[in-house]
């Protein structure tokens, strides 16, 4: 009978699975600790501790604190702009306003479950903490979803475009590159109103999150919805 010995490719899968796997666990036991103690309370040496290993041991998956918050950062993000990516493909032979509905719908309730990371990525900015570059790509998700819906708007003539808003060199400057980047055909008036029925999706799902409609709106989600409708009404048509 002979034996055989697993060779350098099937050892290093191993260990690529096992410190996979690590690398989630530390991550779980950083999003459980965000939840208890907020972002500027993350510690690693505490999610060592809960986790069993010595901090020069965390440290060869996550350098610093920032990096395991840069992580934490860039899952939510994605697990996000997965929700309303799905949302407005689930709606895409649909008009504009019901695909707009369809993705606002989905980013509250991700953030109803989410809270905690909802915060971390929406809410107040980590004191001392400055975004790395990776965090941009999982940051644009959930634009680039309002982007693509408002172009095929613009193709189809569901989004009147309007009168430009005054606006100043700089910013019609922002909007110009916006539009190259990732917005073709997209006019500045219909970008300009994109941007506040952003502030106006995430400031409601802020009014709510963070106890600013308590004891004034009763009815969470026909509140949000009325909002998110008013919101469309505002999007599709000339302002």
């Amino acid at each position: 009978m002979t034996t055989t010995t697993p060779g350098p490719s099937a050892s290093r899968t191993a260990r690529d699975r096992a410190r996979l796997e690590l690398t989630e666990e530390i991550k779980a036991v950083g999003r459980r600790h965000l939840a208890e103690h907020g972002a500027s309370g993350l510690s690693l040496r505490a999610v060592a501790r809960e986790v069993g290993m010595v901090s020069s041991a965390v440290y060869r998956y996550f350098p610093s604190r920032d990096d395991l918050l840069t992580a934490l950062i860039i899952d939510a993000y994605d697990a996000v702009g997965e929700c309303a990516e799905a949302a407005d493909a689930a709606a895409r032979d649909r008009g504009v306003a019901v695909r707009w509905l369809n993705v606002c719908e989905a980013i509250r309730s991700w953030a109803l479950v989410n809270a905690h990371e909802y915060a971390l990525i929406y809410g107040s900015p980590v004191p001392g903490y400055a975004a790395p570059e990776a965090t941009i790509g999982p940051a644009s998700r959930v634009p680039l979803v309002l982007l693509r819906l408002l172009a095929d708007g613009v193709t189809s003539g569901e989004v009147v475009a309007g009168d430009t808003p005054p606006m100043s060199r700089v910013v019609r400057s922002d909007l110009a590159l916006l539009r190259r980047t990732a917005a073709p055909s997209v006019p500045d008036a219909v970008l300009s109103r994109a941007f506040g029925v952003w502030a106006q999706l995430l400031g409601t799902i802020n009014l709510e999150m963070f106890g600013h409609l308590h004891n004034t709106i009763h009815d969470y989600d026909a509140f949000f919805t009325l909002q998110m409708r008013r919101a469309s009404e505002f999007l599709v048509q000339a302002g």
